[in-house]
């Protein structure tokens, strides 16, 4: 699976994709995603996005891809533990949700690739070099909010 079908499908954009079946013929893909919360009730809609966005893709846990879901519910020890674990696992991706979870992500490995969602600032963070080019093994969605004298929009130098 290519690093921007991952990104596009992680971030709810879901387009079938012929080349993204063909990519992985005879091997199953081993994902593995670090959320945030207790478990997938506590994740709610974010959980059920991610999932039904592979199973609208063609991927079913289990039948041609494997998902591996670890809830760390805040604790600090258990993010540590359980990012290390899913690198243990020889994921092919590991998808590190929320702000929490990516430094744990970026400590646990330097040559898995690493997609962080809803990062507010990825640059300012040190998880990519840049958002054009991340470099390094991480890349992403930010929501960086840039400040009014940064915005691109900005009307006062008309």
């Amino acid at each position: 699976m290519r690093r921007r079908d991952f990104i596009a499908l992680s971030c709810g954009t879901v387009v079938a994709r012929p080349s993204l079946a063909r990519a992985q013929a005879g091997r199953i893909a081993k994902i593995g995603i670090l959320w945030h919360a207790g478990s997938p009730e506590e994740e709610g809609r974010y959980f059920t996005a991610i999932v039904q966005g592979f199973r609208d893709l063609g991927y079913e846990h289990g039948r041609n891809i494997i998902l591996e879901h670890r809830f760390p519910n805040e604790s600090p020890e258990r993010f540590r533990s359980m990012a290390d674990e899913l690198v243990a696992l020889k994921v092919d991706v590991l998808v590190a949700v929320g702000t929490n979870t990516a430094p744990y992500a970026r400590a646990a490995t330097s040559t898995v690739p690493v997609v962080f969602l809803f990062v507010p600032d990825a640059v300012g963070s040190g998880f990519v070099e840049s958002l054009g080019r991340p470099g390094r093994n991480m890349t992403g969605l930010s929501i960086f909010w840039p400040t009014s004298s940064q915005n691109a929009c900005n009307t006062s130098k008309r």
